[in-house]
């Protein structure tokens, strides 16, 4: 491994006044080769640091490509989302941790849009109000964070979503009872299955990955997949970011 600027000469170039440029800076030297082969990395597990990396991402794509038979559920889910929202209804969407920021980025590209123009739509992240999931976990205990906030925004018709890795989160699950007494459709998306909040659920995406961050990953894709889903459902399908015409799928938004 060689520095990244080995040979690059770099000069200051003066903002005003007469006078000729200054000589050339020497080389940046170069940094020493990264002793890939005799360093371990810490923590569980052995091997290189190379060979961590690569055997997290290998898990990873093994976990992601094994989502491809369930394409028609997502696909399903997308045009069934739409549909709900169409008629007025409202997404809910609730997570702990790296599942709540993961329920976030869902909402913002809901109420904002994925990657082509479209009428915004009503999601609310039941992890984001820090007033009201404070107060409640204080006063109803963590368990009610989520279900209290499905007894006062979930309305029949509206869908509940509930993201996990664990699929064993007992907030959750008090919150997927608190949906399912209200006539919300309750999806589940979690890691490896069957596990308490699939089998509490309308409908369960799960993931084939051991480790808590492959989930992760995967379950990031599966939301970019769904929005897509979602948005190919509507009328609005061909247009662009801009609202005009699109010629394809445009790069995945930023």
């Amino acid at each position: 491994m060689t520095g990244l600027l080995d040979g690059v000469a770099l000069r200051l170039v003066p903002t005003f006044g007469p006078g000729p440029l200054p000589a050339p800076v020497p080389p940046v030297p170069p940094v020493p080769p990264w002793p890939s082969g005799r360093t371990r990395a810490t923590g569980t597990g052995s091997g290189t640091v190379a060979e961590r990396l690569s055997a997290h991402l290998a898990s990873s794509l093994r976990a992601l490509w094994s989502m491809t038979p369930t394409l028609d559920r997502i696909e399903g889910w997308g045009a069934e989302l739409r549909h709900r929202l169409d008629a007025g209804h409202r997404l809910l969407v609730a997570g702990n941790g790296g599942s709540a920021a993961l329920a976030q980025h869902l909402v913002g590209e809901l109420v904002g849009r994925f990657d082509r123009e479209r009428p915004a739509y009503s999601a609310l992240a039941l992890s984001a109000e820090t007033v009201g999931l404070t107060a409640i976990g204080n006063d109803y205990g963590y368990d009610h964070t989520f279900a209290r906030q499905v007894e006062a925004h979930g309305r029949e018709g509206d869908v509940f979503l509930a993201l996990s890795t664990s699929g064993r989160s007992r907030n959750l699950l008090t919150a997927t009872a608190a949906a399912r007494e209200r006539g919300l459709r309750c999806w589940a998306m979690t890691g490896p299955g069957p596990n308490p909040l699939t089998a509490r659920a309308d409908d369960a995406l799960t993931v084939a990955a051991g480790a808590t961050a492959c989930v992760q990953d995967v379950q990031q894709v599966v939301v970019h997949l769904l929005c897509l889903a979602f948005e190919l459902a509507g009328p609005d399908a061909g247009r662009g970011p801009d609202g005009l015409g699109a010629e394809g799928d445009g790069p995945c938004p930023g």
